[in-house]
């Protein structure tokens, strides 16, 4: 269980709400030992009256005294259900706040982990993580706790009873009791391993399906569903043999407990009737002793349970520390950016990525002023959305600088650098909700009319009001009900909505016919009163633009205006030949 120690911070929370569950749990095992003892004691008188020389039974007396045992019994059940429903109340609902709480600090985890974290793992297996895993962790804070603890009350109650009957009459009855302890030992080895691989090949099943859905369209198209099917039985039939095996194992744990408790109720009634005879105990004790030992039936066999949750509790839990493990490759820094200046200079940055020998970036060197319009133009993958990646801090350079305002991005705040920049992506990204709650995303503090104004900028609006429900419309998953162009243009007016120093467009016009593109391209040269860095395969965007970078081979192969390249530049011209022809 040694995974299940990070836990206990958790626990620690809420240890208030455990300790009272846990005297609720001590209260109604104190109520459910007292039954047995009123039947024992109802027992004795009734068989004392019949066993009393030449006594003739009084059968008002006798019912009158079953009555009052009868009620007493009836107080003591309904006070212990009482004590049932608050200890239900206290540790299950510990455990559900628990659960809420541990998923929220993955989730943020996942938030605060850069773009290396996610390129190395699946989004199948971090869903998996977050909701599987999290749900096993949640079985052993509320369940198992609850019914552990029970068990241990019951069997400490139960057997301090036992003992101040008859010492050796109770040694006789929980004698079968170690074996199955050592049962559950040997099979709770077994659970663990079985447990963790069933996690995992579960991760990999939440991986294959993500990705069939998402990418629906494409696989229809392809006509590839057939290929994606014998994938998923593949592993869906791994899955299996791994739950069957479990469940195997799962099924010697019932048998094995329910063989125990009767044998133990069988040396009950043999051993019981022989100290009977010899005076030692009562007719009664038996009967004690026998409901005592069915008592301890579901609590036993909710050992097997509790090992088997507690196994795959820490398989998971032991999933969720990997990830809560893992930290940035890169901390914020606590200096915050003066957005009343913008003076961004690369000096000799250069970038490889992870397991890759070659450089996507080399040697720049370039600044960048305010309110100045850059566009950046070069062939595909010459390094142009990695220098927009850099710009941002979704990795740092492997060798150079770049600044802000004379000072390293290192030095910034995440949050700070963040809000500096609004970065219209080449992969646009919509989420399956409104068209104002997905613009809302970059500025939810944005009016009705600044959404207006974002969404004329990017020649949206009037496409917007022509749908019914405008813009409360359910663009559905990823904006699958949207054309390309459509969804581009959501992209740029939700940049447009963000009101930051610098806007970064990377190639997000590529969708669109060339009257929409121009009169977008006019707002921004007329209207725009950010700094603008422009990625574009159209080098006719970038004609009105105060300068150029040429990205060539991961250099700048040029700097300067359009006009300025296109004469004395002859990379630029076979360029913009090749973008005209």
């Amino acid at each position: 269980m040694k995974y299940l120690l990070s836990l206990n911070k958790y626990i620690f929370r809420y240890k208030a709400t455990l300790f009272l569950g846990i005297l609720f749990i001590i209260l109604s095992n104190v109520f459910r030992i007292l039954q047995p003892q009123a039947i024992r004691n109802a027992l004795d008188i009734i068989i004392d009256e019949i066993n009393k020389p030449n006594a003739t039974l009084d059968s008002n007396l006798l019912g009158n005294t079953l009555m009052k045992f009868g009620l007493l019994i009836l107080s003591y059940a309904i006070m212990m259900g009482i004590f049932m429903y608050f200890m239900r109340q206290t540790i299950i609902v510990m455990s559900r706040k628990v659960e809420y709480d541990l998923r929220k600090d993955i989730f943020n985890h996942y938030l605060t982990l850069d773009q290396n974290f996610y390129k190395a793992n699946k989004t199948g297996d971090l869903m998996s993580r977050i909701t599987e895993d999290v749900n096993k962790v949640r079985v052993y804070l509320g369940p198992v706790i609850l019914y552990g603890i029970n068990l241990v009350a019951l069997f400490v109650v139960v057997i301090i009873t036992m003992l101040k009957v008859n010492f050796w009459f109770s040694i006789y009855t929980l004698a079968p009791l170690p074996i199955l302890s050592l049962i559950i030992y040997y099979v709770s080895n077994k659970i663990n391993k079985s447990s963790e691989r069933i996690q995992q090949q579960l991760a990999k099943l939440t991986h294959l399906s993500q990705e069939a859905f998402s990418g629906i369209r494409v696989l229809k198209s392809a006509d590839a569903n057939e290929n994606f099917s014998i994938a998923f039985n593949t592993n869906a039939e791994q899955q299996k043999k791994l739950a069957l095996k479990l469940s195997q194992i799962d099924a010697l744990f019932f048998p094995s407990m329910f063989f125990m408790i009767g044998l133990s109720t069988l040396i009950t009634l043999y051993i019981g009737g022989l100290h009977v005879f010899k005076g030692q105990v009562t007719a009664g004790n038996i009967a004690e002793f026998v409901i005592y030992t069915n008592m301890l039936t579901w609590p036993v066999s909710a050992i097997g349970w509790c090992a088997s949750m507690i196994q795959q509790a820490e398989a998971s839990q032991k999933r969720i520390d990997e990830f809560l493990k893992i930290q940035p490759t890169f901390t914020s820094g606590e200096t915050i950016i003066d957005t009343s200046k913008v003076e961004i200079e690369f000096e000799n940055v250069s970038y490889k990525y992870p397991n890759n020998e070659n450089f996507a970036l080399q040697n720049i060197n370039v600044k960048i002023s305010k309110n100045e319009k850059i566009g950046i133009v070069g062939t595909t993958g010459s390094g142009k959305t990695t220098f927009i990646e850099l710009l941002i801090r979704s990795f740092d350079p492997t060798n150079g600088q770049i600044k802000i305002n004379g000072i390293n991005i290192k030095e910034y705040q995440h949050k700070s650098l963040r809000e500096f920049f609004s970065l219209s992506p080449q992969d646009v990204f919509l989420f399956s909700d409104t068209i104002e709650e997905n613009l809302l995303i970059s500025n939810p503090n944005s009016s009705e009319e600044m959404l207006i104004k974002a969404s004329k900028k990017a020649q949206l609006h009037e496409e917007i009001i022509k749908i019914p429900e405008k813009y409360q419309a359910i663009i559905g998953e990823r904006g699958i009900s949207l054309s390309g162009g459509q969804k581009q243009r959501l992209s740029l007016a939700r940049s447009f909505l963000k009101t930051s120093p610098v806007l970064l467009l990377d190639d997000s016009l590529s969708a669109l016919d060339s009257i929409t593109e121009e009169n977008i391209m006019t707002g921004l040269r007329n209207d725009l009163s950010q700094t603008l860095v422009l990625i574009t395969h159209r080098i006719e965007q970038t004609k009105n633009l105060d300068k150029i970078f040429v990205f060539h081979n991961s250099k700048i192969e040029a700097v300067g205006t359009f006009q300025e390249l296109l004469d004395s530049n002859l990379y630029f011209q076979k360029l913009y030949q090749k973008n005209n022809s």
